[in-house]
């Protein structure tokens, strides 16, 4: 299979040279030429997260050099949990726990597959750039650390992350460098796009980017709503429909490609904070970005979600876009009040984001509500929030092993301003990172 850019400037690219440099050549994103369909016999026997990633993507790794390793880097990337469970006190309702990797948020899934996919391609040294509101940042540190020949380097917007999360991204040395940035995320994310403009820049870094416009961060997140919607179908014999907590699309988006693969889902409910762009654009057809605003939610906190243009790519317009999703927005005070409701009602703790979703499926329509089998996608372990979520409940929350263990090390990262020049000037400096 072949890759196209989204903005139609470029050469169609093999696997590989879309997985290496993320962006085409016209700055666009890039997006398979046509995407698969299946059939429920295609996938029978398939239970094991690896085991339907392997079949799912068998059809955009052919021709590639990495065909033949697809089986190992799935067993590699994607032995993590996703269990899909029963929503206690909300019949038909479940939640789909993403949050059990190494770095206990679903970006874990993306960038372990991403970072298994480029150690078996060749390449004499690699810088990884990556943005994050958050788990990004961590999941891609833990997926390449110590990896030979490359290096990591994390941008973050200062005050824009939770105490853990900082922690987490923090905390690595050796081949990981952390920018602390004085700005939003979207004024890191801009820098990274500014960096691999540079058509220099890259090829003397070997610059490649770990956040969701790389194609190899996508591509396996279609396969845990494969995974989830064909277990559930096989137990119930009904599709599901997805809320998916939302920022810059990504994880979205693998919904959507999912469904359109023929997986058994039928609506996808986009649950956004209150950074609305993408619910404005829903409503009035304009696509306007601005600048984020701060929420609870803080790894949804974007204005230009990127990943837009490959939801337009697939959609065409607008009216495309309303016709494979819908969005609504949740406020701050909402996502509090969901956080102690979800508890007081069920037990459960949820992390900002997913709570976010869970006060969406609360307010669906009562007929809607009870006409589908709804599942909740919980993105991040609670842990990574304490100092929003403990108060709300009135309790602590245990924490992961692998996350304890992370918040144990001693961490750093250097304050910088969101200028180019300085971006550059790190880069520049080529240190193989920090010892410890």
């Amino acid at each position: 299979m072949q890759f196209l850019s989204t903005s139609g400037g470029a050469p169609a690219a093999r696997l590989e040279s879309a997985l290496q440099n993320a962006l085409a050549p016209d700055g666009g994103l890039y997006v398979p030429e046509s995407l698969p369909r299946f059939d429920r016999s295609d996938l029978e026997g398939c239970e094991r997260l690896p085991e339907v990633a392997t079949r799912l993507l068998a059809p955009f790794f052919a021709g590639s050099t990495l065909a033949s390793s697809l089986t190992e880097i799935a067993g590699d990337a994607l032995d993590i949990p996703a269990p899909l469970v029963p929503l206690d006190g909300q019949p038909g309702a479940h939640v789909l726990e993403l949050y059990h990797g190494p770095t206990a948020a679903f970006k874990d899934f993306g960038a372990r597959f991403l970072a298994a996919c480029l150690s078996r391609l060749e390449s004499k040294r690699r810088t990884v750039l990556v943005a994050t509101s958050g788990d990004t940042g961590g999941a891609v540190a833990a997926a390449f650390h110590r990896r030979t020949g490359t290096r990591v380097i994390l941008l973050y917007p200062a005050g824009g992350v939770s105490p853990r999360q900082a922690q987490q991204l923090g905390c690595w040395g050796d081949n990981v460098e952390t920018l602390c940035v004085r700005g939003t995320f979207d004024d890191c994310q801009a820098l990274v796009t500014g960096a691999f403009s540079d058509a220099a820049l890259v090829a003397r870094h070997g610059l490649a980017s770990a956040n969701s416009i790389n194609l190899g961060r996508l591509l396996p997140q279609t396969s845990y709503y494969a995974a989830a919607s064909l277990a559930h179908r096989r137990a119930s014999g009904r599709p599901v429909s997805f809320i998916v907590p939302t920022g810059n699309l990504g994880n979205a988006l693998a919904c959507v490609w999912a469904r359109a693969m023929g997986m058994p889902i039928e609506e996808i409910v986009l649950a956004t904070n209150a950074n609305h762009t993408i619910t404005d654009y829903l409503r009035t057809g304009h696509w306007q970005p601005r600048a984020s605003i701060a929420t609870p939610a803080s790894a949804m906190d974007v204005g230009n979600p990127n990943n837009m243009a490959r939801l337009l790519a697939f959609a065409g317009d607008a009216d495309g876009v309303r016709g494979c999703v819908r969005a609504q927005a949740v406020s701050d005070d909402a996502i509090r009040d969901e956080i102690a409701s979800t508890f007081r009602e069920s037990g459960r703790i949820a992390c900002p984001h997913t709570a976010v979703a869970l006060r969406v499926l609360r307010e669906l329509p009562a007929q809607e509500r009870a006409d589908r089998e709804w599942v909740v996608v919980a993105t991040a372990h609670p842990a990574k929030f304490d100092t929003v979520v403990e108060p709300i409940i009135g309790g602590t929350i245990a924490v992961p092993d692998t996350l304890a263990a992370l918040l144990d090390q001693p961490a750093h990262a250097e304050l910088i301003d969101a200028r180019l020049d300085v971006l550059v000037t790190a880069l520049e400096r080529g240190s193989q990172g920090r010892s410890r």
